[in-house]
């Protein structure tokens, strides 16, 4: 559909500023919804204009969204492939200033000016996640452009986060372009080589946002014993005993991430030092502290434990709880990682948590580094509740 041919819808009076200033979203109580509008399809190119029939920008609708427009320009464009294509490469300069190796995420939604679309790229193999109504209407030309920019050797469609709810989009898991006949999605990081599979692995198959972290841990690690919960796949672990470390025990509840764990460890030589098992997390904690174990090295990189605001008062305690049950498992003079996932949670309340369940703990210590994700999740200047991650890095006493 080219420009002249979108459907209009005008935002009311005094509600364009934020339009106009660059933020890309626009809110239902800020369009002009008759009748007409709310008959729109969802996920439908449309072009906003103000009271007074001025572009504001071309994006994708959805009348039945709090989030209503998604704006994709705000100038006149024919959004296709070929326009998709433009961003993509725009994307994939950025990765390519900042990684050597073609493992990242390429496409961070609204940051790369893709709103709702998430790409995560594995060398030859890329995994995408529409995560609104517009973002999937658009898939045909995405596959196009992503064939034009990339040419993947395949295509994974990894629509099963539980944010597509909110736009009436029911979940999907498939290979949507290409093969894996050839093998697996492999990821390099840190020295070691995974492979990943995309279709039956969690979320986009790696945790891209935290590989600084991961090199920071790996180049404390030579010679220590490290204790990594919530490991997933072993990306933690792995890097850290190619690093040197004598000895890591990995643990989560997951037996599939588990078993992803023990190939990897298999796969690169490293089993005799990497081990995996599978236990819940809070009692296994609980466990190693009956034993008086102790790691030069805990990581703990937990699930989102809050996930809507009625979860904000017991998902920021389970950090305390957290901190808690870890402090005491880290020697003296040891390291302790700490990982929060929760755009809703503020970082300064992560932290505030954090340095209570130490204290709780009997210890006491200091922060080494915080940060949140790599350049490859970059955050879009309107939209700060898009650095949803924070963490920090303590040494204990």
């Amino acid at each position: 559909m080219t420009f002249n041919t979108l459907p209009v819808l005008r935002v009311k009076p005094r509600e364009e500023r934020r339009a106009r200033g660059g933020h890309p979203w626009v809110y239902s109580n800020e369009i002009a919804l008759d009748a007409d509008a709310k008959a729109i399809a969802p996920g439908s190119l449309v072009r906003l204009d103000d009271a007074q029939g001025a572009l504001l920008g071309i994006g994708t609708f959805n009348p039945h969204s709090l989030i209503a427009a998604r704006l994709l320009s705000n100038e006149a464009a024919t959004i296709d492939a070929a326009f998709l294509s433009r961003r993509l490469r725009a994307a994939l300069r950025l990765r390519e200033r900042c990684f050597i190796q073609p493992y990242y995420r390429l496409v961070h939604a609204e940051a790369d000016g893709l709103p709702g679309l998430v790409i995560d790229r594995y060398g030859d193999v890329v995994c995408v996640q529409c995560n609104t109504a517009g973002a999937e209407r658009l898939l045909p030309e995405l596959l196009s452009a992503l064939t034009d920019v990339l040419k993947p050797r395949a295509v994974v469609l990894r629509n099963d986060s539980p944010v597509r709810a909110l736009e009436g989009l029911q979940p999907e898991i498939r290979l949507a372009a290409g093969s894996l006949d050839d093998g697996p999605a492999v990821v390099e990081e840190g020295g070691v080589r995974i492979a990943l599979d995309l279709l039956e692995g969690q979320k986009t198959g790696w945790y891209f946002d935290l590989a600084g972290a991961r090199a920071l841990i790996a180049a404390q690690a030579k010679g220590e014993d490290m204790l990594d919960v919530y490991c997933n796949s072993g990306a933690f672990a792995l890097t850290a005993a190619k690093a040197g470390a004598k000895s890591v025990r990995g643990i989560d509840r997951s037996e599939l991430a588990i078993a992803q764990a023990v190939q990897g460890a298999k796969d690169n030589d490293l089993n005799r030092i990497a081990k995996f098992e599978k236990a819940e997390a809070f009692p296994a904690l609980e466990q190693l502290q009956s034993e008086k174990a102790r790691f030069g090295i805990v990581v703990t990189d937990p699930p989102n434990f809050v996930k809507s605001r009625k979860d904000l008062g017991p998902g920021a305690k389970a950090y305390r709880k957290l901190a808690k049950l870890a402090a005491p498992l880290v020697r003296p003079g040891g390291l302790w990682f700490v990982a929060c996932c929760a755009h809703l949670l503020p970082g300064e309340v992560f932290a505030k948590e954090v340095a209570i369940g130490i204290s709780q703990a009997g210890r006491s210590g200091r922060v080494l580094y915080s940060g949140g994700a790599g350049p490859d999740h970059p955050v879009h200047p309107h939209l700060p509740e898009s650095a949803y991650l924070k963490w920090q890095i303590l040494q204990l006493d």
